[in-house]
C-alpha cells in the first residue's frame, strides 16, 4: 500500500473516541447462528437471558443495527485514554529485516493496562441503569476481573471475582489490582459453589481454567437476585463494545496509509480483542475499500480454532450457559497452565468462529516460547513489555514478516502491557518455560 509523508510520526491519536460502536454481525452474507437454551435447545430469548444480564446488553447480543450509539457516560470514562495509540514500531521492524510497516494498535493505555476496560465500562453501566448492586465474573490472567472492579467502582457495583486458581497462584499482582479497586476476588474451583466443590471433589489438584470460573460465578449470580453476571468475552456484545479498537485504528491508520492494512493480527483467547480490531477492517473488505488478511494468534496448548471443532457447546464446565456456536476444544477441556492466561479457554466467539468459517479469518497456533521470543524482541526494540497474550499476535507477526521485502501495511492489536506479567518473563529468560 502507498505510504504517506506524515507516517514520519511515531504515535497516531488524532482522531475522536468513537460516538457508535460497530456491529459486523449485521452487514454479514449469513447470520451467526442464535444462541441456543440448554434445556429446550430452541432460540434463547430475552427471558432466558434476564437472571444473568441487563435489558440493554441483552438487546445488543441480538441487534440488527450496524452502528450502536454509545451511552454519553460510557464515552466519557472512555476519554480517560482513549483514543488508544497507533505506533509505527520502526525499530522492531529493523530488527525483522522487513520491508513491511508495522503499526501497533496499544490498548496498554487503559486505567488497568489492557482493552478488556472497553467492555467493562459498557457493561457496568448498562448493569447500573437497570439498578443492579453486584456483579459476578471469572478472570483468567486478572486483566478482565481488573477492569470490571475498576469499571464497578465508578458506577457503584460490588464486583466479586473467580480467578483460575493457576492465575490466582502465579499473578498476585492483579489480585491486588483487583481488590484495590474494591472487588472481592476467589481462586477457583473454590467450596463456594456447587459447581466448585463438585470439580474439586472429583479433581483436588486442578489447575482450574476459566470454563470452571464461567460456571462459578454464572451460579452465583443465578442464587443471589441482587445480582448479575459479567463475561469478558466470547459473546456478540462484548466483541460490539470492543470494535472501538479497530474504529479508531481505521482512521488513524488513514491519516498515514492510503490503501488500508494488508495484514491485521490480534491474539484470540475468547476472541473479543480479535475481533474488536478485526471486525471494522473486515467492514471495510466488505465494502471494497481494502482486502486485509487477519490472523488470530491462539496459543498451541488451547487451539481451538486450528484444532477445535466448529459446534454447538457450552461455555462453561457445568453447563449452566447457553449453547454457542463456536469453535471448541469441549467444554471438559482443560488446557496447560501457560503464562496466557487469558487464552485458556475451550471456547471462541460465535462472531469470531463466524467470520472464520466464512473465509474472513484465519487461525494460527503459537508456541509458548515463540511467543515470549517475540515479545522479548518487542520490549528490546520499542520499550513496552507485552502481556503474554499480546505476544503470541507479535510472534504470528514476525512470522509473516521477517526479511520480507514485500511493503504491507501491518496491523497488530496489542491488547495490553505485561507490566504485571514479569515473572512469567523472568521464567522465560531463565530457561524455564
Amino acid at each position: 500500500m502507498t505510504s504517506n509523508a506524515t507516517a514520519e510520526s511515531p504515535d497516531i491519536t488524532s482522531v475522536e473516541v468513537p460516538t457508535h460502536w460497530y456491529n459486523l454481525a449485521a452487514e454479514l452474507s449469513e447470520p451467526i447462528p442464535p444462541h441456543l437454551h440448554p434445556g429446550t435447545k430452541e432460540p434463547v430469548g430475552p427471558e432466558d437471558l434476564a437472571p444473568l444480564f441487563p435489558a440493554g446488553l441483552i438487546a445488543q447480543e441480538v441487534t440488527p443495527e450496524i452502528y450502536i450509539e454509545i451511552p454519553e457516560p460510557v464515552r466519557e470514562v472512555y476519554k480517560m485514554w482513549r483514543p488508544s495509540p497507533l505506533i509505527r514500531a520502526r525499530r522492531f521492524e529493523q530488527a525483522l529485516n522487513t520491508k513491511a510497516r508495522i503499526y501497533v494498535k496499544y490498548e496498554g493505555v487503559s486505567p488497568v493496562g489492557s482493552h478488556k476496560t472497553n467492555s467493562a465500562v459498557a457493561q457496568a453501566y448498562y448493569n447500573s441503569v437497570d439498578g443492579v448492586k453486584k456483579l459476578t465474573t471469572e478472570t483468567g490472567a486478572g486483566q478482565w476481573g481488573s477492569a470490571l472492579a475498576f469499571a464497578g467502582a465508578l458506577f457503584d457495583i460490588d464486583v466479586e471475582v473467580w480467578q483460575v486458581r493457576a492465575s490466582y497462584e502465579s499473578k498476585p499482582y492483579r489480585r491486588h489490582l483487583i481488590e484495590t479497586y474494591g472487588g472481592t476476588i476467589h481462586s477457583s474451583p473454590s467450596e463456594l459453589t456447587e459447581a466448585g466443590r463438585a470439580i474439586l471433589a472429583a479433581t483436588p489438584d486442578t489447575t482450574g481454567s476459566l470454563g470452571m470460573a464461567v460456571s462459578e460465578a454464572v451460579e452465583a449470580a443465578v442464587k443471589d437476585p441482587q445480582a448479575r453476571y459479567a463475561l469478558g468475552s466470547v459473546l456478540n456484545h462484548v466483541v460490539l463494545h470492543q470494535s472501538v479498537i479497530g474504529l479508531e485504528a481505521v482512521e488513524q491508520l488513514a491519516l498515514v496509509e492510503s490503501g488500508g492494512a494488508d495484514l491485521v493480527v490480534g491474539c484470540a483467547g475468547g476472541g473479543s480483542n480479535l475481533a474488536g480490531l478485526a471486525f471494522p477492517f473486515l467492514r471495510e473488505k466488505l465494502h471494497g475499500r481494502s482486502d486485509p488478511k487477519v490472523l488470530a494468534a491462539e496459543p498451541s496448548a488451547c487451539p481451538s480454532i486450528t484444532k477445535g471443532e466448529y459446534r454447538y457447546d457450552h461455555g462453561d464446565v457445568a453447563g449452566l450457559t447457553p449453547l454457542l456456536k463456536m469453535h471448541t476444544l469441549g467444554m471438559d477441556f482443560i488446557p496447560d497452565p501457560i503464562h496466557a492466561g487469558g487464552l485458556r479457554y475451550h471456547g471462541m466467539s460465535p462472531a469470531l468462529s463466524h467470520t472464520v468459517e466464512l473465509g474472513l479469518v484465519e487461525g494460527v497456533a503459537i508456541e509458548q516460547r515463540e511467543a515470549f521470543a517475540a515479545g522479548v524482541l518487542f520490549a528490546r526494540t520499542q520499550g513496552i513489555v507485552p502481556a503474554p497474550e499480546s505476544t503470541h499476535a507479535i510472534a504470528a507477526a514476525v512470522a509473516q514478516v521477517r526479511d520480507s521485502d514485500a511493503e504491507d501495511v501491518v496491523v497488530i492489536g496489542l491488547s495490553g502491557h505485561g507490566q504485571l506479567d514479569l515473572p512469567a518473563y523472568s521464567e522465560f529468560l531463565a530457561g524455564n518455560v
